[in-house]
Order: structure tokens, then C-alpha cells, then sequence
């Protein structure tokens, strides 16, 4: 373990972004260390979250104790540890026989340009939820502490959230301000952004709004029925059903839809399309309807590759579901939802309605010959396509 200790020695400093320890030996007990550096009361401390099931627990150390710490855990408990700073990039394997392989990647260019350091004091951004300003339903959430001090284990949440109101922001202009905003959020689940909706247009814009969560789970309808009751939030509700076969609403203004499950996402954007909804933000989620169906003679040899292949369904179901919406009045986009180190499943479609937009029968032809080219029948396609 000498290897790893200067590694470590030479490393765990104010210029570290973090440190991952993984690949436990044992499947019971800590599943995941990860350690950062943090300003506490100005003092420079090392701050270690270790997962044991579902809890994430915080520790502080200074570099000693952090440096024993970590080679501890990897003689005793884990087989690898990973490690960022500005100018690096390092990993450590330690083997059956205790043998550790150290690999050291000197960062240049972009990556070491971009590399922003994780202080709590120089993590702060511009974001439209505030961090430091207390947010009822954030605190409930384990999100903020009761100061609206964002939780460590949950920046990454508080990111994500605060990501999904600034594509909102971009399509406030499609919303009436004259009457009462109609959105519906399908697949709702814990309602992180539903609540975030919520608490932005109506708290913060001052739009007139009513808010439906719809969600398969009865207990996380109840959970979040009695928060929404705790804030009077008078015009949120939460309803337990299913996407397919839900009929509540005549007139949709805007429909969200985040993971929803296969083709649950396509059930979704065609009540959407048939409400004549003004905006659908859609971050779709397992598309093995097409993974099932795809084939193309001509790419073959790279689709034997299961990864591969699951991928390349991702995108073309994505892709044609952009596609179908344009081709129902909507100006579409496909944008990057969060950065890739957080989930592969970040990619959001917005689309906003075009009243102006005139069919275009070349553009259905063409994703129509697409979709066709690989044997796919997306379910969207049947839903918004076919009598």
C-alpha cells in the first residue's frame, strides 16, 4: 500500500474534485466511499460519504486521518479507488493478492480549462432556486438543510432541478398569462420537479396554475399529497393511475414527462399532441420497444453488439419521436438534460407548438423511410399516424 499512500499524500489536497472508492468486496456493509474538500468555519476538511444501503452518512477528516482512512478501507473492504483533481486523473486496483496497480492521466486542454474546484464556497452559481435560501418542500425532500444549505450527497439533484426550470424559462412566452396554465406531469414519482414547477411559476413567475401529478405508486401519492396540503399549495394535486389509459383532461397547456418507462413516454407525448399542448418536455427512458425490433443489413456488424445495439435504439426512438412531433406542428429540439457523468439518460425533447407551421409532407416521408429502413413500428407512430 506504499503506492497508494503517496498517491494519495500527493493528491488529497484543496485541488481535489473528488474521490470515488468502489467495488466492495463484501455485498453487505459500505457500498461506496466518495471524499471532497469543503471550507468548514475555514478550515480546509475532507469530506468522506460513505453508502450503506440506501443511507449516504458523512464523516469530516483532516488529510492524515482521510489518507489512513482510505488505505484501510482498501486493504480491508474495496478493490478500487478513483481520483480527480485539476491536473490528473488516477485510479488504483488492488487485487486478490493485494497487489495495487496505480494509473496516473495527466488532464490537458478543455478538461483541465473546465475543471471547476468543489469548495463550497466556489460551487455557487446563478441558479433560479437559490441556494441558501430555504425551500420548504427541499427541505422535506432531503434536498436542503432547514438553512438552505444544499446537501452534499444532493447537489446533484439541486443541478438537475434547477437544469430542468431553465429549459421552462426558455418557453415561459408560450404560456398564457391570462388565464389558468394547465400542466400535467406523467410518471411523477418522489415529484422533484413537479414541486419545482409548482414553487417557479406560481411562487416566483406569479402564473396562474394547476398542477396534476399522475403515478402508478400509491404510497409516493400520498407522500406527496400530504406535502403539497403542508404548503397550501391549493392548485397541486397527485393522482395514482397510469399514463395509457388516463382521460382527466380535455385541455393540456403543457405535459412533462421524466423516465417515464418504453413506451409509456409515447403514450404520454400522444395525449399531449391530441390536448394541442402548447410545450412537452420529455426525457424519455428504457426504449426497448425498438431495441427488440431494429435491424439494418448494412449495419449488422456493429449492432451485434448489445451496448451498441441498445444505444443505437436509444437515439433512433428518440430521434423519430422528435421527428413525429414536428411533423404535428411542433418546432422540436433534443437537448442535453444533465452532464453524462450523472446518468445516459439525459437527453430531453422539447418541443413547442407552431400555429404556423404548415404539414410538411417531405419530412414525414423521410422519417417515415428512416423508421422503415430499420424495421422499426414505434408506438408513437401508431398512436399519432394510424386509425
Amino acid at each position: 500500500m506504499d503506492k497508494l499512500k503517496e498517491l494519495l499524500d500527493k493528491y488529497i489536497n484543496e485541488k481535489l474534485k473528488k474521490a470515488v472508492i468502489s467495488n466492495a468486496r463484501k455485498k453487505d456493509g459500505i457500498s461506496k466511499l466518495q471524499v471532497r474538500p469543503i471550507l468548514l468555519k475555514g478550515e480546509l476538511v475532507y469530506q468522506v460519504t460513505r453508502t450503506e444501503g440506501q443511507k449516504e452518512l458523512h464523516e469530516n477528516f483532516d488529510k492524515e486521518n482521510v489518507v489512513a482512512y482510505l488505505i484501510r478501507q482498501m486493504e480491508e473492504n474495496f478493490k478500487q479507488l478513483q481520483l480527480e483533481t485539476r491536473e490528473v486523473s488516477a485510479s488504483a486496483l488492488v487485487s486478490k493478492k493485494g497487489k495495487v496497480t496505480i494509473k496516473v492521466k495527466e488532464n490537458k486542454g478543455k478538461a483541465k480549462e473546465e475543471y471547476v474546484p468543489m469548495l463550497s464556497h466556489n460551487r455557487t452559481k446563478n441558479y433560479l432556486l437559490k441556494e441558501g435560501v430555504p425551500v420548504p418542500w427541499l427541505v422535506d425532500l432531503g434536498v436542503m438543510s432547514q438553512d438552505g444549505k444544499v446537501k452534499n450527497a444532493r447537489y446533484d439533484k439541486f443541478k438537475q432541478l434547477n437544469r430542468f426550470l431553465e429549459f421552462i424559462e426558455d418557453v415561459l412566452p408560450k404560456l398564457p398569462k391570462d388565464r389558468e396554465v394547465q400542466i400535467i406531469d406523467f410518471g411523477c414519482g418522489k415529484s422533484y420537479l413537479t414541486f419545482a414547477m409548482y414553487y417557479y411559476l406560481k411562487e416566483l413567475k406569479g402564473y396562474d396554475i394547476r398542477v396534476t401529478g399522475l403515478d402508478l405508486k400509491e404510497d409516493v401519492i400520498k407522500t406527496c399529497s400530504k406535502l403539497a396540503e403542508k404548503y397550501g399549495y391549493t392548485k397541486l394535486r397527485f393522482l395514482q393511475g397510469d399514463i395509457a389509459s388516463y382521460e382527466g383532461a380535455d385541455k393540456v397547456d403543457m405535459v412533462v414527462t421524466l423516465h417515464a418507462c418504453d413506451t409509456a413516454t409515447d403514450y404520454a407525448l400522444a395525449k399531449a399532441v391530441k390536448w394541442g399542448a402548447s410545450v412537452i418536455l420529455s426525457v424519455p427512458c428504457c426504449q426497448h420497444e425498438l431495441n427488440r425490433q431494429v435491424f439494418n443489413e448494412t449495419l449488422q456488424p456493429v449492432l451485434e453488439y448489445g451496448i451498441l445495439k441498445e444505444r443505437f435504439a436509444a437515439l433512433l426512438t428518440d430521434g423519430l419521436r422528435a421527428q413525429m412531433l414536428q411533423s404535428k406542428g411542433y418546432d422540436t429540439q433534443i437537448l442535453e438534460f444533465i452532464d453524462m457523468e450523472h446518468t445516459p439518460k439525459n437527453l430531453l425533447i422539447r418541443a413547442v407548438k407552431n400555429e404556423n407551421k404548415k404539414k410538411d409532407i417531405q419530412q414525414q416521408e423521410k422519417w417515415e423511410a428512416c423508421a422503415k429502413a430499420f424495421h422499426a413500428e414505434p408506438t408513437l407512430q401508431k398512436l399519432l399516424f394510424e386509425k
